[in-house]
This record gives structure tokens, sequence and C-alpha cells, in this order.
């Protein structure tokens, strides 16, 4: 893993000659190294309240090294210096050097030099030699201690696990069971060890350095990857992650051992003062129920009724059967806990209980006779005032029947007839309360017969002294006044509901009337708010001045519509009227109709505040149209212009281009005087695309003025100037053509001439059978495979047209091959004298540097019969020179 090693008096240390050695190991130890030794320390100094990010950068001043010593020794080491200098920092390190060597460890080649220039591995040294002394150290199980008594704790505590052999502090921690085992062995609530596999290594460590750091406040020490990824993990990082469990795990049994001895102890002292507290708790409570319930047992006050008589017998039995048991129980509790609380106190050498003053087994005793002797004389009074009250209830009861019956019809009859629902009911609802009134007052009748037996059974129950008689003749009287007073009300409800009946009568006609003149109405202020709100789309100023005059009309027809309005409401206010002169409620609706004044007046008053609005909306309209229809004139005016001469240049251009006046100069000439007319031209283009976006905007989409729209404007601008680009460069072409194969005049306009016959669409193409036509007239004579040959060159895109360029091309090319050819074979023969093959070193000789290699790098090697290591044939050479398609 490192570099470096320190030596104490114990032999847990590695030798000194491992220090070089160290040096050639594995780098992936020292960075499981960092990240233990980091955890660690940190585990340590988040005590203070800091930590640290980097261990070779962080303890560079020794402020934090100083500090992680006085917290792991809990002693204080000298007071730091504060400045930054170096000579700081090396004395600050000095210091807790010297602290450590004061602990009996020998630190070999580690100065503050190292540490403060954040010499890693020194530090890591530095930081191990730590963990031995003050993590390690003084570990001891069965006279073995560090190293080995941690390791033979390790292997105590996993012994019972499966697949668990730990041997050492790097291979045998790989799988991640040992941290499992010691994690179960002492807190097996954290995890499940019978769902680990061992073929799960990086799950078995994740879990176990979860759990710790969770669970037991241990630190993440080590990534599960890097231990897993690892042939040899680290064993000084091993050590440390499992040092911190060993000292979670001893700190928390020792401390529970001293815990069970204190509690043995205090469970003693507790239990006795428990049994005490309960006696005295117990004592208090039986007392206390004696004392309130010998009053109940001895209160003698006679009830009323059989049933009180008897609810008091259920409460005495339930005494009997439900409370006193428990007490009973308790008391013989009571005398059980004193005595084996004595018992207790007498084994333990303690003193003898003594209850509270009044609390003793015998006061209680005392007590609990009283208590039997009252509820025996409750019981034999019981019994005597039951068969009293026997003889005087059947009479009463006799009463109290007739008197539920009577009371159960007369109930709500009162409330009833009081009632003022014929306010609101309809005239129909009227009629056939009248009904229900007359079978109601039959029924009354009917009952007269009841009310005299009540009164006779009460004057029977005064003449035999009943207990209860002032409560019977108060019934008795209240039966009686409720019966007059329910002739008195029938008699009132019918004349109310007669009245009524007329007065509704009147209001019905009213109503009826008023339904068929507001229906219409109502109608017709509807059809006029949805036409005044009707939205309206127009594009001329003929239609707007259609929607203008149909608004006039309109607004000629409200006067009338106003004095129907009033008619309206004229009969509604009859209505109120007969309402309140006969204080009528009400509460129901017109039933004929659902449309109320209200509504007709805000209707009424709605149509009015929309006939200026509708003004407003068609003057701001007639305004746009007339604004639109200038846009249009101004728009179709241009356009007019601009489109044709768009055409009449597209046909100039296609005459130049097919005709043979003059030289191929005098026609580019022409051209280029014709695309400089085109280019000026384009501000007039501009200024029409600015009167376009004003009709865009002001959303007009036809134009009678003009049948040329704007986009028709811009791809004839576009194919106008594509045109006369492509003929300018068509020509350009042309020029280049001759020149390069020596072509005549005569000869182009010869060409010119037999391509303008063959096209006989005039576009400026032939298509495939116009050429074939063409080349026959020429004196070609050719098969299918000649032909598409031919069509492979003149049209490779093979578009199936073929141009007047492709067309000078092919002809040109057709003259010259010939002489190519011999001369490619006379230039060869120059160079290869009497040879079939040239050297590259003769080409290198005769061309020019840059022309001999790119020959070279396209010709092939010679491979005839005499050939020569570097000879070149004369086919590569004609195909460098020349091109293949020229041979």
């Amino acid at each position: 893993m490192d570099h470096y090693d320190s030596q104490q008096t114990n032999d847990y240390m590695q030798p000194e000659e491992d220090w070089d050695r160290d040096l050639l190991l594995d780098p992936a130890w020292e960075k499981q190294q960092r990240k233990t030794f980091t955890a660690w320390c940190n585990s340590h100094l988040r005590k203070a309240g800091t930590q640290i990010e980097n261990i070779e950068e962080d303890f560079r001043d020794g402020l934090k090294l100083m500090l992680l010593l006085e917290v792991i020794s809990g002693e204080r080491l000298a007071k730091p210096e504060r400045g930054k200098m170096r000579v700081h920092k090396i004395s600050n390190v000095n210091k807790a050097l010297d602290f450590i060597a004061s602990k009996g460890v020998k630190l070999v080649s580690i100065g503050a030099e190292e540490i403060v220039d954040g010499n890693v591995k020194m530090t890591l040294g530095m930081i191990w030699t730590i963990i031995l002394r003050f993590a390690i150290q003084d570990i001891s199980v069965e006279e073995t201690s560090a190293k080995e008594g941690l390791l033979l704790w390790c292997q105590r505590k996993t012994a019972p696990y499966k697949n668990v052999n730990i041997q050492n502090f790097h291979i045998s921690w790989k799988d991640g069971l040992g941290f499992c085992a010691l994690i179960h062995r002492h807190r097996p609530e954290l995890i499940d060890y019978g769902k680990l596999r061992k073929d799960d290594p990086l799950t078995n460590l994740n879990t176990a350095f979860d759990v710790a750091e969770k669970y037991l406040d241990i630190p993440k020490m080590l990534d599960a990857e890097d231990i897993v990824g690892t042939a040899r993990p680290d064993e000084k990082a091993i050590m440390t992650y499992v040092s911190s469990f060993y000292h979670a795990f001893s700190g928390a049994q020792k401390a529970e051992t001293a815990a069970n001895r204190i509690c043995k102890v205090l469970a003693v002292n507790q239990e006795n003062e428990q049994l005490m507290e309960d006696y005295e708790k117990l004592a208090s409570d039986l007392l206390e129920w004696i004392r309130r319930t010998i009053p109940w047992l001895e209160n003698r006050a006679p009830e009323n009724t059989m049933h009180a008589m008897q609810q008091k017998l259920e409460d005495f039995r339930d005494y009997r059967r439900l409370h006193k048991p428990p007490k009973v129980q308790e008391k013989c509790q009571l005398e059980i806990n004193f005595n084996t609380l004595q018992t207790k106190l007498r084994l333990s050498n303690r003193p003898a209980f003594m209850p509270s003053e009044g609390r003793m087994v015998s006061d209680i005793n005392s007590a609990w006779g009283c208590l039997e002797q009252a509820e025996k004389g409750y019981e034999e009074w019981l019994l005597n005032e039951i068969r009293r009250l026997e003889r005087l209830d059947h009479l009463a009861e006799k009463f109290r029947q007739k008197a539920s019956i009577h009371e159960a019809w007369t109930d709500g009859k009162e409330a009833m007839l009081r009632q003022k629902d014929y306010e609101t009911a309809t005239l129909s609802e009227i009629k056939a309360l009248l009904k229900k009134h007359e079978a109601f007052e039959s029924d009354l009748a009917a009952h007269q017969d009841r009310v005299e037996q009540i009164a006779a059974i009460a004057q029977e129950l005064n003449e035999l002294d009943y207990y209860d008689s002032p409560s019977v003749n108060a019934r008795c009287q209240k039966i009686c006044d409720q019966w007059d007073n329910l002739g008195a009300l029938t008699q009132k409800r019918r004349e109310a509901l007669e009245r009524t009946e007329k007065l509704l009568e009147t209001i019905d006609q009213l109503y009826l009337e008023y339904a068929k003149r507001a229906a219409p109405f109502n109608n017709w202020m509807e059809g006029a708010m949805e036409d005044l709100q009707d939205t309206f789309i127009v594009h001329t100023i003929e239609e707007i001045q259609g929607l203008t005059t149909a608004h006039e009309q309109f607004k000629a027809t409200l006067p009338d519509a106003d004095k129907e309005r009033l008619a309206i409401l004229g009969i509604h206010n009859e209505v109120s009227k007969i309402v309140q002169t006969y204080h009528v409620n009400m509460a129901g609706t017109n039933p004929y109709t659902t449309i109320t004044p209200q509504e007709i007046n805000g209707k009424w008053d709605h149509v009015r505040q929309l006939v200026p609005r509708r003004d407003q909306a068609l003057t701001e309209e007639h305004a746009r149209q007339q604004h639109n229809e200038r846009l249009r004139k101004q728009f179709g005016a241009q356009a007019n212009v601009i489109g044709p001469w768009i055409q009449t240049k597209m046909e100039e251009i296609g005459r130049i281009s097919i005709e043979m006046h003059g030289t191929l100069e005098d026609q580019l000439s022409h051209l280029r005087q014709y695309e400089k007319s085109i280019v000026n031209y384009k501000p007039k283009i501009d200024q029409l695309e600015g009167d376009h976006q004003l009709i865009q905007e002001a959303l007009i989409f036809d134009n009678k003025h003009t049948n040329h729209t704007m986009e028709h404007i811009r791809v004839g601008w576009e194919q106008l100037l594509t045109t006369i680009a492509r003929t300018i460069n068509e020509v350009e072409n042309q020029i280049l053509t001759r020149d390069a194969k020596g072509i005549s005049q005569e000869q182009m306009n010869e060409f010119r001439a037999s391509f303008n016959h063959f096209d006989r669409k005039k576009t400026g193409m032939m298509d495939t059978d116009d050429f074939r036509a063409c080349l026959i007239s020429m004196g070609y004579n050719m098969g299918e495979a000649e032909f598409a040959r031919i069509m492979s060159i003149v049209d490779p895109n093979r578009l199936g047209v073929v141009t007047f360029q492709a067309f000078i091309d092919f002809m040109s090319r057709e003259t010259a091959d010939t002489d190519t050819a011999d001369q490619v074979m006379a230039s060869f023969k120059i160079l290869a004298g009497d040879k079939n093959y040239i050297t590259v070193d003769e080409l290198r000789r005769e061309l020019p540097p840059d022309q001999a290699e790119y020959c070279i790098a396209r010709m092939a090697p010679y491979t005839g019969p005499d050939a020569v290591p570097g000879a070149l044939d004369y086919m590569s050479f004609s195909t460098a020179l020349y091109g293949e398609s020229d041979l």
C-alpha cells in the first residue's frame, strides 16, 4: 500500500526494511488508505466540530493534526502556532510528532517537513502510526493484543457463521460476509444474514457499510467497489475499518454489563417500594369505596313509581353481582401483598412495613363489617316498597294508556291547523286543502267520546288519593283545553281557505293573460339581442352597406316594441296590487310562464344598450372596408405592371439563349446587360412586398383588381433571377468548351442549329427521343447499347433530358478522341524509347516534381514478361495524363 512504517516497543509494527518495498505497492491500496484514514480521522474530528477533505493538504499546517490527537487521547497538547508561514506549520507538526513519540511510538523517516510539504505517503504513514497506537494497540483478547488480538476477536465472533473464515485482514474480507457477520452477531435485528450470498460481494459489503454508518455510528471508510475490484485489499485499511467495529461493539458490551449489575441492585429496592405503594393505594381505594357505598345502602327515600323502585332493586343486584366481588378480591389480595412484603423485607434485613394510620388490615376488616350490615337492611326495605307500589300502578297505567292514545292523535294537529300553507299555495292546491280539511272535521267529531273517558278516570284517581294526582290532573286539564282549542282552530282555518280560493282564481286569470303576451315579446327581444351581438365578417363595401340598411330598419320598430312592453308590465302590476291589498303571500310564481318582469326589463335595457354598440361596430367596419379597398387598388396597380414585366423578361432571355446572332461573347454581353436591368428592378419588387404586408395585416384575402398574387410574383422573380444566372453560366461554359476543344464559331452555330431544330418543345433541352433523332441526322448508326452509353455521358444524373452544354461537350469529345489517342502513344514512346514500359525514375527525371508525383500516384505497375521493379505500363500512363474517359 504505502512506503512508510513505524515501530513501537510492541511487535505489531512492520519491520523497517519494508519501507522501500512499500514504495512499489499497488496504487489502488493508496486510494483505499486515503478513503479509510480520512473517514477514521473525521469520525474523531467531528467530535470537535470539524473534518478534513484532503488528508495530505488539511494536515499541512498541523492545526487539525494536533486537534485530532487531543480528541483521541483526551489530553491537551502544547498551544499551536497560528501563523501561516512555513516555520509555523513545521512547529505545529513537530508538536504533534513529539506527542506521538511521548506515547512510546518510534517514528521512522517521518519528519515535519514532509507533512508540511503534503507528502502523501509520509502523511499516510503518520496516520497509520496514530491508528496503531490509539485504536489497535490496546486491543486484548485471550492474552493476545494489537493485530493478533483483533484478528482473534474477529475469528471468535464469526466462528458460528457459514462461509466466513477470517484468516487475515485482506482477502478474508472481500466477500463482505465477515463484516455482515460481525454486525449480525452483536445486532441481529439490523441484518437478515440468511439472505446474503457469498457470490454477491458488492451487495454484502454495501449492506454492512450502510448499516454500520446508519445504526452503529461507524463512518463509511471504504467503497465496496474498491475492495471487490482489488485482488488483495489493503491490509491497513481493512484493519482500521475492523477496529472501528471492535470499539463500537466492545464498548457497548462493557456498558451493558455495568448497567445489568446496577439494575439488579435497584430492582430489589424498586420491587419492595412498589409493593409498599401498591398496598397503600389498594388500602386507600378500598376504604374510599366502602365510605362511598355505605351511605348509598342506608338511603331509604321512597320512589313514586314502580319503575324507579325496580331500578333501585336492579342497581342493588348489580352491586352484589358486579361491584362487590372485585372488592372482595381486592381485600384478599391486600392481605396477601401485606404478608409477602413483610417476608421480603425480613429476608433482606430491612425494617418491617408500617402502613399509614387507619390503613392497617384490622381497620379494613372493621369497615368491611359495617358495609355488610348496611347491605342487609337495604335489601329488606326494597322488597317491601315494591309490593306497595304494585297496587296503585294498574289504574294509573290505564289513565296513561288512554291519554297517550289521545295525545298521539292530537300530536301535530294544532300546528297543522295553524299552518298558513294556503298563503303560498296555488289554486289547485287550495282546492285540495279544502277537501282535506273537510275530512279532518269528520275525524275530530269521532274523538269526542275518548276525551270524556279520560276525564272520568282522572276523577277516580283523585278520589283514591293517588300519589301522582297533581300530574294526572294537569294532564287531564291539558287534554280538555287542547280539545276546545282544536275546535276553534278548525273553524278559523275553513274561513281562511275559502277566502284565499276566491283571490287566487282572480290572480290566475291575470297570470294567463300575462303569459300569452310575454312569451312572443320575450322571443322577439332574444332574437334582437342575438342579431345585435352576432359577429359579422365582410370583405367588401357592398356587404357592410347591406348590414347597415338592415340595422336601420330594426331601429324603426323599437317604439312599438316599447308600448307592448309597458302593457305586459301593467298586467303584472295589477297582480301585485291585489296581493298587497289582500295580503296574499305569493310564494309561487306564474304557473303559465317563467318569464318575469325583471327579465323583460333587463332584456329590453340590454337591447337598448346593444343598439349604439351595433351602430359603432358597423361604422368602424365601414371605415375599415374603405381602407382595405384602397390597399387592394394600390397593390393591384403595381402587380398588374410587375407580373407582365417578369413574364416578358423570361421570354426575352429564352430567345437570347437559343438565338445564333453574333458570337458567344456578344450573347454573353447582351445577357449581362439584361441581368443588370433585372437587378435594378428589385426596388419595385420590395415596394410591392411592403404593400402585400399591409394587405396581410389587414386580413385581406381576395383582390378583384388583379389576378397576380404576391406568391406568384415572388416565384416569377426568383425564376427570372435563376434563369438569367443559369443562361449566363451556360454561355460561359460554351465559350470554355469552344476554346478548350478548338471549335470554330461556325461549328458552334451548326451545333446550335441542330439543337434548336430538334428541341421541338422549345424548352432549351432535348428529351431522349429528340436526342436520338438528332444523332441519326448527324450520321450516327448505333444500337441500343451504344445509345445507352452515350446517354450515360450526356445525362449522368438520368433526368431524361439533354442540355445544350452536354450536347456540345459530347460533340467536341467525339471530334477530339482520335487525336488524343495518337498524342498519348507518341508521348509514351518518347519517354520509353524502345521499351514497353517506363520507370519511375525516368518519369521523375522528365517531368516537374509535382506533376511526376501526381502521375506516379495514379499509375499501376507494369506486369509484362519483361517487367522490372518500379516499371509503369502504357495504359496507366495514358490514364494518368488524359483520363480514362478520353481514350
